[in-house]
């Protein structure tokens, strides 16, 4: 079975990961490597207040993860992440392949830029329907005089 790529977002427990940032990071890469995974990129995102109380917190530690692994160990690691103790939420989703390079480029804080070849291809079907925009205008106006 092919691997795909997932992106999960955590809300942790800010008192742990105050207390311990690289033993609640490695908890979690931890889990995904147990479960035959490859953590591409793990980073904190942002602390910030919660919009409602989660088991009494007021406050979390939003932390984001890309990681590979086959579809079905997916369910193997999200049980083990609802019984990690610093874990208040966590959502998983599933990336488009077309997406995994410039989303992981971005979560590495790197540019990413599209191959030009791409770009010229967009720009000429961009051109080529304004053209021809035109010339219905063109028409439109000749036809009214």
């Amino acid at each position: 079975m092919a691997k795909n790529t997932y992106e999960t977002l955590f809300i942790l427990d800010s008192n742990q990961y105050a207390r311990d940032p690289g033993g609640v990071s490695k908890q979690i890469e931890q889990i995904i490597t147990e479960n035959e995974g490859n953590v591409l990129v793990s980073r904190m995102w942002m602390e910030q207040r919660l919009a409602y109380p989660i088991d009494k917190h007021q406050k979390g530690t939003y932390w984001l993860t890309y990681f590979e692994i086959e579809g079905e160990n997916l369910v193997k690691i999200e049980r083990a992440f609802q019984l990690c103790e610093p874990v208040l939420r966590e959502l998983t989703l599933k990336l488009d392949h077309r997406l995994v390079e410039p989303m992981l480029a971005n979560a590495r804080g790197e540019s990413f830029s599209v191959s030009s070849h791409g770009e010229d291809e967009q720009d000429d079907s961009d051109n080529n329907s304004s053209d021809d925009a035109k010339a219905e205008d063109d028409s439109v106006v000749s036809s009214e005089a």
